[in-house]
């Protein structure tokens, strides 16, 4: 047993340099392929060995923790705001008072480093091993995310080196382009709206209640600033490189300078350079280099007076509005898109840009004709910030929203509480029928082998298909006078159609392509009511009991199930043999949790409590998230929310610790 506990330290510990090494220092020394092989060795060793698991292993990056309501926690130093700059003027003003406030005859250096565009985090460290993480709040406290954290890679989970017992480090969390666009791309590809920048889109991952979602997004951390009370460093550049050592990615453009013309010669180089990084900064920071001049400076109610943000003006063109059409989504959103004369912005050249809804049209008060000021959402996304009053289209050419599709010429619906509008001829409207096929294909779905986007909309306009059902009554003879299609095509295509009526019920429940239900919910209602027709019996409140169901999801599921149309199309697609039930491999072990339904709350000592939840639906028992009359039992940890414990106590739930769990299951063993 020895043997094998030191082989697991000796893969973590490899793990862990090989990430150092890959992410740190930009030398990675193995393959992808090789690094891949240690860590599903070190996870088939874990799993083999639960006794031996630790919540900082390399492994735990995965994620797979799901927050439903984020713990808002203090930071042990504030987090403050910085002072903002726009000009050269303000700079030198703010070196002014720096030397006014301070008691030095000496020249003053500063630190110049990257203003990333990103949401900032704070992370605790106690004895080398990260304990606690949290947004940045209101700068006193914030909400906790350590587990989504956890799966970020360039956050190192335990230091090396000289670390001190217990600090805190300061670190901005960013989304790099490239990994922005193939996210954007993968959602319109299945019908869902863009995101509208990395910088939102990285803050958005944060908040992720399913972490296994946070760790396949690309994130990045690039940590910056270091507060404690012993780090035994003397200035901020020294942080940095401390920092650095103990295994923080700190980025190596951050420059000490020892004038004002320094900081602006900084300031120029990466006003042009910042073009060409891979991730987005909207400025500079520049800090007193010296800790004991912090200290001497202090701070506003706001802000530390020994740093200020220079701000980048964001570049920015006139072009002129053409026009404006409307594109239709999977789900029949309506989203305007301004057509412009091309123009040159940011090295690329833009001749479209989003409007996102109605109320951003009238905000605007567009007219065809006008001069428009364009900028990029976040260095990617072209945008319309603004109308040249100078030069406006005729007040006849004023844009007004359309009130029908403009592919059904439906009449159009807005909801109160939405700020799109939506075409709800959804059996109908062609985009829709053809983006609901494409999406059912797709590989997250039933990924059909043979048949892709293109070719749906081939079957389409040949009249062979009008919805998912019709796919599986395609025949040889119906394809083979279509063009590009071969004997070979056409064989794979219909085996492909044929191999998917093995896809589990989960895969077939989101082909579906319920509005709201994605690939992880559908996993979890296929968990939870085990076949479509429960799903389809299933009222809103019994849904909303679900972990990770709300509202809107409920609302959206019990809509869907009410249309005729669908319950049509789900019984054609059972006749054709598609899993409309959850397969269960059953085994002759008792279920001693059968049918309970239990509330997993606290923190335990011996498991995590994904492993609680896991050892409790292994042995039938169904986790929900929130105490009702319907609970049957709550297996409580430490911390336990006083609010919880007292409407299990006025219900009368049982209320139990993880040793009685487990004496509970085993004692039926």
């Amino acid at each position: 047993m020895e043997s094998v506990e030191h082989e697991i330290a000796s893969l973590r510990e490899q793990i862990s340099q090989h990430n150092y090494r890959y992410y740190i220092e930009d030398t990675p020394s193995i393959s992808d392929y090789a690094f891949d092989q240690l860590l599903k060795k070190l996870e088939a060793l874990e799993a083999a060995h639960p006794e031996f698991f630790d919540p900082n292993s390399p492994t735990q990056r995965v994620g797979g923790q799901v927050t439903k309501t984020f713990d808002n926690k203090p930071h042990m130093y504030p987090m403050y705001s910085l002072e903002n700059a726009y000009s050269r003027e303000e700079l030198l003003q703010w070196e002014s008072r720096i030397k006014k406030g301070v008691d030095t005859g000496e020249s003053i250096s500063y630190t110049c480093e990257l203003k990333f565009d990103g949401a900032s985090i704070n992370l605790r460290y106690e004895n080398g091993e990260l304990v606690q993480g949290l947004t940045r709040g209101d700068g006193v406290q914030g909400d906790e995310i350590t587990a989504n954290l956890k799966t970020i890679p360039s956050i190192p989970i335990r230091l090396r080196g000289d670390y001190p017992p217990l600090f805190e480090i300061r670190g901005e969390i960013v989304m790099p382009n490239a990994g922005f666009e193939a996210l954007n791309k993968t959602r319109i590809a299945e019908g869902e709206t863009p995101y509208m920048n990395p910088r939102n889109t990285a803050s958005g991952s944060l908040k992720l209640q399913d972490s296994s979602l946070v760790a396949k997004r690309p994130l990045l951390c690039f940590s910056y600033a270091l507060a404690g009370d012993t780090l035994g460093i003397d200035t901020q550049y020294q942080a940095l490189q401390k920092a650095r050592s103990w295994g923080f990615n700190v980025p190596d453009s951050a420059r000490m300078v020892d004038s004002m013309d320094d900081v602006f010669a900084y300031i120029d180089h990466w006003d042009q350079a910042r073009h060409e990084l891979p991730y987005e900064i909207d400025g500079i920071v520049i800090k007193v280099n010296a800790l004991a001049l912090q200290d001497q400076l202090g701070f506003t109610s706001k802000a530390p007076r020994w740093a200020i943000a220079y701000k980048f003006k964001a570049e920015q063109v006139s072009t002129r509005l053409e026009s404006v059409t409307y594109q239709v989504g999977r789900t029949g959103a309506i989203t305007p898109v301004a057509n412009l004369t091309p123009v040159l912005l940011s090295g690329t050249r833009v001749k479209r840009a989003s409007l996102h809804n109605a109320d951003q049209i009238a905000k605007l008060d567009l007219r065809i004709g006008d001069s428009v000021f364009v900028e990029k959402g976040g260095e990617i996304i072209p945008k319309i910030v603004g109308v040249d009053a100078q030069h406006r289209g005729k007040s006849e050419d004023k844009i007004h929203f359309i009130t029908h599709c403009p592919d059904c010429q439906s009449l159009l619906e807005k909801q109160a509480s939405e700020a799109q509008h939506y075409c709800t001829n959804s059996n109908q409207c062609p985009t829709q029928i053809i983006g609901k096929i494409q999406h059912f294909i797709s590989r997250k779905a039933m990924d059909i082998e043979g048949l892709g986007g293109e070719t749906v909309i081939l079957l389409y306009q040949n009249g062979l298909i009008r919805n998912i059902a019709d796919l599986y009554t395609l025949t040889f003879d119906q394809l083979l006078p279509l063009e590009r299609m071969a004997e070979k095509s056409i064989n794979n295509l219909i085996e492909g159609v044929a191999a998917s009526k093995t896809k589990p019920f989960e895969k077939v429940l989101f082909g579906l392509g319920i509005r709201y239900v994605g690939a992880t919910v559908a996993k979890k209602l296929a968990q939870s009511f085990g076949s479509i027709s429960a799903l389809a019996a299933a009222t809103e409140e019994s849904l909303t009991a679900v972990d990770e169901i709300g509202e809107r999801i409920a609302q959206s599921v019990c809509d869907y199930f009410r249309n005729p149309y669908h319950i049509e199309l789900i019984e054609r697609i059972q006749t054709y043999g598609l899993q409309l039930e959850r397969q269960v491999q059953e085994d002759n072990r008792s279920k001693p949790l059968k049918d309970l339904r239990i509330v997993v709350s606290g923190v335990f000592t011996s498991f995590s409590r994904e492993d609680i939840k896991t050892t409790i639906e292994q042995n039938g028992g169904i986790i929900i998230s929130s105490v009702s009359a319907k609970t049957d039992l709550i297996v409580a940890g430490e911390g336990m929310g006083p609010s919880k414990r007292q409407k299990a106590e006025a219900l009368g739930v049982t209320i139990i610790d993880e040793s009685t769990l487990l004496s509970r299951i085993n004692a039926t063993k």
